[in-house]
């Protein structure tokens, strides 16, 4: 009896214990970010989300555990001949995630494997098909080409390819020194351009300056002009006013005003021969006694009792019978 016991009681334990296997079998965690692929029997039938998931033991296994987060790969560097036969070192990195598990699990063997070989082919592709100063001026074109040839590719396989970057593009050491020399040829030609263009403007506004001057000075001289001939009018107006009031006192038979008028123009026009710089000695007429009666007529004028003329009147600068002529004789000025 007690053999019997015994036999169940490890029975029991041995049936416990497979049932806790088969539990422990059954329950599958699943972390967040991932997916788990089931197979019953080698055949897909569903697919397990993050959590805590149950399947049945011995007949379901799980196939692949997909990585549901973006991943990046990174291209490793290679060569790459461009349009104009130019060899260049190109390396990137292509950003994935993978949106169908089912897809990267089933559709293709070695997801990463087959990414990375399909982004390096198509780097190939699309840069060798640029020129090489397109293909280092333009690498935002590039990455964008990338992206849409590299997921058009990769859709099949449930993959969304987020982006492409090319990190780095290098060219031969020879063409690296052309190129110095080219950018330097284009750095003097720019500054010889912004000198001549410097040079031509300080040109343009030194004649317009000079413009300005010259337009200024003829308005000046313009200005001067009319003063003069304004000075000259009124001057002359004088003069004809001064020769109407003379001739008005010789109508009037005022002898004194006509010799005032006489001994003035007379004085004046001594006076301008007198200081003229080339002339040391001055020969003086026989009428030049003349002035003498002139100033004396002058001084008549300022005479209260001076008699008042009366019929003709004597000759300008005559002399009294009784005096002596003039004996002409060199005068230094």
């Amino acid at each position: 009896m007690d053999m019997v016991i015994g036999s169940f009681s490890g029975f029991v334990i041995a049936v416990l214990v497979l049932a806790m296997v088969i539990v422990l079998l059954g329950v599958k965690l699943v972390p967040q970010g991932w997916e788990f692929t089931v197979e019953r029997f080698g055949r897909y039938t569903r697919t397990l989300r993050p959590g805590l998931r149950v399947i049945m033991p011995v007949i379901d296994r799980i196939g692949a555990r997909m990585n549901m987060m973006e991943q990046v790969i990174d291209v490793p560097t290679q060569e790459v001949i461009t349009k104009d036969n130019a060899m260049v070192t190109v390396d990137g990195v292509v950003f994935f995630q993978v949106i169908d598990p089912v897809k990267a699990a089933y559709e293709v063997n070695q997801l990463e494997r087959a990414m990375l070989n399909m982004a390096m082919t198509n780097i190939r592709t699309v840069m060798g098909s640029m020129d090489l100063d397109e293909l280092l001026s333009q690498r935002d074109k590039i990455n964008a080409q990338l992206l849409m040839v590299i997921d058009e590719a990769t859709t099949p396989w449930g993959v969304k390819v987020t982006r492409v970057e090319i990190k780095d593009i290098t060219p031969p050491k020879d063409l690296v020194d052309a190129m110095a020399r080219q950018m330097k040829a284009e750095r003097d030609k720019r500054a010889e351009v912004l000198m001549a263009e410097g040079e031509k403007q300080a040109a343009i506004l030194r004649a317009e300056g000079e413009k300005q001057s010259t337009i200024l000075e003829a308005e000046g001289r313009r200005e001067a002009a009319f003063r003069d001939a304004e000075a000259r009018e009124r001057e002359a107006e004088a003069e004809a006013k001064a020769t109407d009031m003379v001739s008005r006192a010789i109508a009037q038979g005022d002898v004194k005003a006509v010799n005032y008028f006489v001994a003035l123009k007379y004085t004046e026009a001594l006076e301008r021969i007198a200081s003229a710089e080339n002339q040391k000695i001055i020969m003086m007429p026989l009428e030049a006694s003349g002035l003498i009666g002139s100033v004396g007529g002058i001084a008549e004028l300022f005479r209260p009792d001076a008699p008042k003329p009366s019929g003709v009147a004597a000759p300008v600068g005559a002399r009294p019978a009784a005096e002596p002529p003039a004996q002409p004789g060199p005068w230094e000025g």
